[in-house]
C-alpha cells in the first residue's frame, strides 16, 4: 500500500513539475530530492538523507552534492524545474545579491531554515604547532596588505613575539566557500578593525576597506585548498607546522589526528561555540524552492527529517552540529512544515 501511494505521488509530482517546467526551464522530471552547496553542511545533509531513507523506504535516496556555498546557491538560483536543485546548503546566510539573482531567474519563493550553528576552527596536526590566536593575529598573518601596508611576516613570531618562529602556512577555503565568507566576516574583518583607521576607511571607501580587510595573501602563505575540508585535514596531518581552517565538525571528526588552536583564549569546543565564548561561530542554513515542494517526491518528507535530527542530543550533534538556541529551534521546526517565504529585504 505504501509503495502504491508513493508511485501515485510520483505520477502527480511529475505533472506538477512539468507545469513548473513549462514556465521556462527545460524538459523532464525527477524522482529524487537534489541538494547542492556547502562542504561544511554536506555531512549533516548526508546524515539527514540516510535518516530520511530509513524512515521513508518508498522514496528514492536524495542526491547531495558538495559544491561550496556560493557555487551551490548559484546553481539553486538558476531557475525552477527538474534540471535545477531543490535545496541549497549554506554555511552562511544567503546574500541579497544572490536572492536578487534567484528572483530574476524565476525562483521567487524561497524557504530558509537555520539548521544549527558551527564554529570556524583553526587546527594543526595532533602534537604539532600550538598557537594562541586572536582575530588580529590571524589578520596580520594572512592578509594581503595588513592595515594597507606591505605584508612582510614570514613566521608567526613576526606577527606576535609570543608565537613560535615557524613559517606561516595556512590551508583554507576558496572564495566560493561559505567558510571563506565566515573567515572574512568573523575573523579577518574583526582583526582589521582593531585599527581605528580601518573603521574610518569603511565609511569613506567601502571597496578599499573590503580589499584591505578581506583579501588574503597570494605568496604561498595562504593556500586555497578547494571545497573539500577533508583535504585540508590531510594537508595539516602531513605537515605538523601547517594550520588548517575548516568547520568545527571536521575538527570533531578528526580529534585523533588534529588539535584546535584557541581564539581569544577559548578552545573550539561544542560548549564554547554554543555559549558564544568562542568568537568564530556562525549559523548554517538550508534553502528550499517552494515551487518544488509538491513537485519533487519526498521533498517535504526530507525537510521534515531535519528537525528530527538537529536537537542538542540528536544524531547531527554527534557528528559536530551545534544546536540552535531553543527559541530559534522552535521557530525552525514550525518553518519546516509551514514553509514561510523568505523576505529578501532583510538580507545583506
Amino acid at each position: 500500500m505504501k509503495l502504491t501511494k508513493a508511485l501515485a505521488f510520483v505520477a502527480l509530482s511529475s505533472l506538477a513539475l512539468a507545469a513548473c517546467d513549462n514556465a521556462g526551464t527545460g524538459g523532464g522530471t525527477r524522482e529524487s530530492v537534489k541538494a547542492v552547496g556547502s562542504s561544511t553542511v554536506f555531512p549533516f545533509s548526508k546524515a539527514v538523507a540516510e535518516g530520511f531513507v530509513a524512515s521513508n523506504p518508498g522514496f528514492a535516496s536524495p542526491v547531495i552534492e558538495s559544491t561550496g556555498t556560493g557555487g551551490g546557491i548559484k546553481l539553486f538560483c538558476e531557475g525552477v524545474g527538474p534540471n535545477t536543485p531543490d535545496m541549497a546548503n549554506a554555511s552562511r546566510r544567503m546574500k541579497k545579491s544572490e536572492f536578487d539573482s534567484c528572483v530574476a531567474n524565476g525562483v521567487k519563493d524561497i524557504v530558509e531554515l537555520q539548521i544549527g550553528n558551527d564554529g570556524l576552527a583553526f587546527a594543526s596536526a595532533k602534537g604539532g604547532l600550538q598557537l594562541n590566536l586572536t582575530p588580529e593575529i590571524v589578520y596580520k598573518a594572512i592578509a594581503a596588505k595588513p592595515f594597507g601596508k606591505p605584508q612582510t611576516a614570514k613566521t608567526w613570531a613576526d606577527v606576535d613575539p609570543s608565537l613560535p618562529a615557524e613559517p606561516i602556512l595556512v590551508y583554507g577555503p576558496p572564495s566560493t566557500s561559505g567558510t571563506r565568507d565566515s573567515l572574512k566576516e568573523l575573523v579577518l574583518e574583526v582583526g582589521c578593525q582593531t585599527d581605528p583607521a580601518m573603521k574610518a576607511l569603511k565609511e569613506s571607501d567601502e571597496d578599499a576597506y573590503d580589499k584591505t580587510c578581506t583579501d588574503v595573501r597570494a605568496d604561498g602563505a595562504y593556500v586555497d585548498q578547494g571545497e573539500q575540508d577533508n583535504l585540508i585535514v590531510q594537508k595539516i596531518v602531513g605537515n605538523p607546522k601547517a594550520v588548517g581552517v575548516f568547520g568545527y565538525s571536521f575538527l570533531e571528526e578528526n580529534l585523533d589526528k588534529v588539535q584546535g588552536h584557541t581564539m581569544n583564549g577559548a578552545a573550539p569546543t561544542y560548549d564554547n561555540i554554543a555559549s558564544g565564548s568562542y568568537p568564530a561561530s556562525r549559523a548554517m542554513f538550508v534553502y528550499i524552492k517552494k515551487a518544488h515542494l509538491d513537485a519533487i517526491p519526498g521533498l517535504k518528507e526530507f525537510i521534515a527529517q531535519w528537525p528530527k535530527m538537529w536537537k542538542a542530543d540528536g544524531p547531527l550533534a554527534k557528528i559536530g552540529l551545534i544546536a540552535s538556541a531553543p527559541e530559534v529551534m522552535s521557530a525552525m521546526e514550525k518553518a519546516a512544515t509551514d514553509y514561510p517565504t523568505l523576505d529578501g529585504s532583510k538580507l545583506k
